[in-house]
C-alpha cells in the first residue's frame, strides 16, 4: 500500500493533511499550529517528495527515513511538518483495522480528567479567579492551570506584581479538592523562579511548569532541586537528544512534549518511553483545540505513565477565533471535569467541509 498524494489546507494558524494511498484509503492529519501556512511548504518541498510512493504501513520507518533525507535541516520546521504525515498515517492505519488510534496502542477509549487552562496574561487577577470558578461550577473541572510571569520576560513581570497577585487570589478561589498548576512560560532566572515557587507551594500549587528559559537545562534543573512541588517541561523541545539529556539529568519532574511540536505521535511515544524508564509521568502540551489535543487523548489512554491530566484550552472565539469551527462534531465535551477519547476508527473527528473550502489548498502527488 503506498503513499499516492498527500494535500494540505492551511490558513495561518492550522494545517490539515489528507493522505491517500494507491487504494484509495484516507487518513487525516495536522501540522502543528502557528505559522501553518509556512509548515504547509516546508510539508510539501521536503515531507512530501520523500513520502510519496514510499510503504503507508511501516510509519517508524518512514518517518525515521525523511528525517535521513532532510538530516541538514533538523529543527523544529521540519518536526511541524512531519507531524502532519505521522499524524495522517496513524488515523490511516487506525480506519483501515476499524480501530481507535488508541487501540493500536494497547490502551481503550475511556475518560480522562482534563485541566481547564488559561492561555491568558491580559486578565486581572480577580477576572481570572471569577472565570475559573465559574468553570469548577459549570463544568466540574477540579484541576486548573493559568499564567504567571511574562513569556521569556527576563524577570519583568507581564505588569508590576501580577505574579504575586494572581497566584493567591485564584488559588484561594478555587479552593481545597483542586488540583492548581501554573505556567510561566520561560520568564524567570532560577533565582526569582525559585522566590516564586516558594509562594506557589504556600499557595497549595502542585505543578509548575517551565520557569525557566526552556533551552537552559541546568538552570531549570536548579529551581527543580530546590522546590518540593512538580517542576515541569519540554513542550518545545523536538530534539530526542535533548529529550535524553533532560531525562537523564532530571532537570524537570514531569516531561511534557508537545505531539505537533516533535513530529508526531511516533517519536512522542520514543519521549514517553524515555521517561518511563527513568519513572518520570508525562503530561503532554496540548494548548489549543485543533487535533494536537485529541491526538494527545490517544496517547493517554495507552502509555503506561500518563499523568493525572489532560490540558484541555478553556479560550473561547473572543481571544482564539482560528480554533473555531475546525470539526462537524466538537471532540472536546467536557463531562464532570472530563473528555472522553473517542471508540470511532482513526482519530474519530472529521474536519468541517465549510473549513477546508475556505482554506489554501495545495496537493503534491505521483501523477505529473
Amino acid at each position: 500500500m503506498k503513499i499516492s498524494s498527500l494535500e494540505t489546507f492551511a490558513d495561518e494558524f492550522v494545517c490539515f493533511v489528507r493522505l491517500t494511498t494507491d487504494s484509495g484509503a484516507v487518513g487525516w492529519g495536522q501540522t502543528s499550529t502557528y505559522n501553518a501556512d509556512i509548515t504547509a511548504t516546508i510539508f510539501h518541498r521536503q515531507v512530501a517528495r520523500w513520502a510519496l510512493g514510499a510503504d503507508a504501513s511501516d510509519i517508524d520507518a518512514l518517518v525515521a527515513r525523511i528525517e535521513e533525507r532532510e538530516h541538514k535541516f533538523p529543527g523544529s520546521y521540519r518536526c511541524r511538518a512531519l507531524a502532519g504525515l505521522d499524524t495522517a498515517l496513524w488515523d490511516l492505519r487506525g480506519k483501515l483495522a476499524g480501530k481507535p488510534v488508541v487501540e493500536l496502542l494497547g490502551g481503550t477509549p475511556r475518560r480522562l480528567r482534563a485541566y481547564a487552562s488559561s492561555m491568558r496574561r491580559d486578565i486581572l487577577p480577580a477576572s481570572e479567579a471569577e472565570r475559573l470558578v465559574r468553570l469548577r461550577d459549570e463544568k466540574g473541572f477540579d484541576a486548573f492551570k493559568w499564567r504567571v510571569a511574562a513569556e521569556c520576560g527576563r524577570d519583568i513581570d507581564e505588569w508590576p506584581g501580577r505574579t504575586e497577585a494572581v497566584v493567591p487570589q485564584v488559588a484561594r478561589a478555587l479552593g481545597d479538592g483542586v488540583a492548581k498548576l501554573v505556567d510561566a512560560n520561560s520568564g524567570f532566572s532560577p533565582r526569582r523562579a525559585i522566590e516564586v515557587g516558594r509562594l506557589l507551594e504556600a499557595e497549595g500549587i502542585s505543578h509548575y511548569e517551565e520557569p525557566c528559559p526552556y533551552w537552559k537545562l541546568e538552570e531549570t534543573k536548579l529551581v527543580t532541586d530546590a522546590l518540593d512541588l512538580d517542576v515541569t517541561g519540554g513542550e518545545q523541545d523536538w530534539d530526542l537528544a535533548t529529550w535524553a539529556r533532560m531525562i537523564e539529568m532530571r532537570a524537570v519532574d514531569i516531561v511534557q512534549p508537545d505531539l505537533m511540536y516533535m513530529g508526531g505521535l511516533s517519536r512522542t511515544l520514543k519521549v514517553a518511553q524515555m521517561a518511563a524508564a527513568a519513572g518520570l509521568p508525562c503530561t503532554p502540551h496540548s494548548a489549543n483545540l485543533s487535533l494536537v489535543t485529541l491526538c494527545t487523548m490517544h496517547l493517554l489512554g495507552a502509555i503506561p505513565n500518563a499523568g493525572k491530566y489532560l490540558e484541555l484550552s478553556i479560550e473561547g472565539p473572543d481571544y482564539y477565533p482560528w480554533q473555531q469551527g475546525l470539526f462537524v462534531d466538537d471532540p472536546y465535551v467536557v463531562q464532570d471535569g472530563h473528555v472522553t477519547i473517542p471508540s470511532s476508527p482513526g482519530w474519530g473527528a472529521e474536519v468541517s467541509p465549510q473549513w477546508l473550502r475556505e482554506a489554501t489548498y495545495r496537493r503534491s502527488s505521483l501523477a505529473r
